[in-house]
């Protein structure tokens, strides 16, 4: 019942803050962006994807049948996401514009190199409409470096860092699908690894880049 009535609260205080509704609008909006960029790079790498190449894990491990995992999981962690994000508004815009600049950063590294997917890659196939669904908003194709399935949830790690359930849930999360991608041979080694690198240099980023709404995210309103 407490919980119910802080929620409505912070409804309250919120939804007559003009302010804030510009900024989460704006957060969307480059969000929304940012996923278009990424869709229209994960196209033209996957035209152009070229052979691919040896790896030390993957080439010593065998493929194992994770699609449904990697495709259904990630859809659940999703929801979780917004979840989190409508029960604390407060902590929509900065978590947006971080994930807005992860996905653009990640067009760019997608379109520099096309390798092609490991030989022995487990197939990923979409057979119903929820699937179908997530393949027409989250395209798949040969968006290898780096894995996102991987650094979005390392970065909500670091966004949320000072919350730490939300915290260890990410970060188990970002293991999971890591440890997923190189079990499937979705993604290569360095596609997971460098994921990390990179999603803390992003965060780094948001940080400079959003200070206000970080502040926001952070205060006890």
């Amino acid at each position: 019942m407490y919980l119910l009535e802080e929620i409505v609260r912070r409804y309250r205080v919120y939804c007559t803050n003009l302010p804030f509704w510009i900024s989460t609008a704006l957060s969307a909006f480059a969000f929304a962006t940012a996923l278009a960029t990424n869709n229209v790079a994960i196209i033209y790498a996957t035209e152009r994807a070229s052979n691919p190449v040896t790896d030390l894990i993957l080439s010593n491990i065998p493929v194992f049948d994770v699609d449904g995992i990697f495709v259904y999981g990630i859809a659940l962690f999703i929801l979780f996401v917004v979840f989190v994000l409508l029960l604390n508004p407060k902590q929509i815009p900065f978590t947006l514009y971080s994930l807005a600049i992860f996905f653009l950063v990640r067009a760019i590294f997608i379109s520099l190199t096309h390798m092609g997917p490991f030989p022995t890659q487990t197939p990923i196939q979409f057979t119903s409409g929820i699937g179908i669904y997530l393949s027409n908003l989250f395209l798949v194709g040969d968006d290898l470096f780096f894995s996102a399935h991987t650094g979005a949830p390392f970065l909500l790690a670091l966004v949320f860092w000072r919350q730490p359930l939300l915290r260890y849930i990410f970060l188990a999360s970002s293991i999971f699908f890591g440890s997923i991608a190189l079990l499937g041979h979705i993604h290569y080694s360095i596609d997971v690894a460098a994921a990390f690198f990179i999603s803390f240099g992003i965060y780094h980023i948001a940080l400079k880049l959003f200070e206000p709404q970080h502040e926001l995210f952070l205060s006890k309103k």
